[in-house]
């Protein structure tokens, strides 16, 4: 069976996760990285930096999937950017899933999201485009996760809960059932 090819944007740590998840996930081939400049013949994990940004729309002739590998801890601009840069030139961002998590078949994920090992989604959860549903996170049912939000490692949305557009969700955060989160929520907080 051929794999669809993909290109990585952006060579930092979210990277080498992704990486993990897409090999072990096995649908696509890695064509290389996108990364700046600077970083051309360096190396991610055995995978070539090919090319910057500049490049895309030439990169699209050859791979037209693409995934974001910049994760968003200060701030989701560039993430959005990338997105927003990719989308008009017209790659396609599959949704990239471990198969190592576990997806209730009564969920949405939509575009440019992933889904790291571990993470458990359960039924009629809604999780918007660009983002990251990080390692060993749990959405619990009829959680809303609305555009480019990032849930880490360990968190625990509880049932009802809406995260609204941009939210960053530190690190074993858990939340109350049917509230609703916005900004940037650090790392072991608890949500009443």
């Amino acid at each position: 069976m051929t794999k669809e090819k993909i290109v990585l944007i952006g060579g930092g740590g979210h990277c080498r996760s992704v990486i993990d998840v897409i090999e072990l996930e096995n649908k696509y081939e890695i064509l290389g990285i996108i990364d700046k400049k600077e970083n051309y013949g360096k190396k991610v994990l055995n995978y070539n930096i090919i090319a910057c940004d500049d490049e895309l729309k030439n990169i699209l002739k050859k791979c037209k999937n693409a995934v974001i590998t910049i994760g968003h801890i200060k701030s989701n601009k560039i993430r959005i950017d990338l997105f927003n840069k990719l989308k008009n030139i017209g790659f396609n961002l599959p949704v990239i899933i471990s198969p190592l998590s576990y997806i209730s078949a009564h969920s949405l994920i939509e575009e440019g999201s992933v889904v790291l090992h571990h993470a458990l989604i359960n039924a009629n959860v809604k999780i918007g485009k660009n983002c990251i549903i990080n390692t060993k996170a749990l959405i619990e049912h009829d959680v809303i996760i609305e555009d480019n939000c990032h849930i880490s490692t360990g968190s625990i949305i509880n049932g009802g809960v809406n995260v609204q557009a941009n939210t960053f969700v530190g690190s074993n955060t858990t939340t109350k059932e049917y509230i609703s989160l916005t900004g940037f929520i650090k790392a072991g907080s608890i949500l009443k």
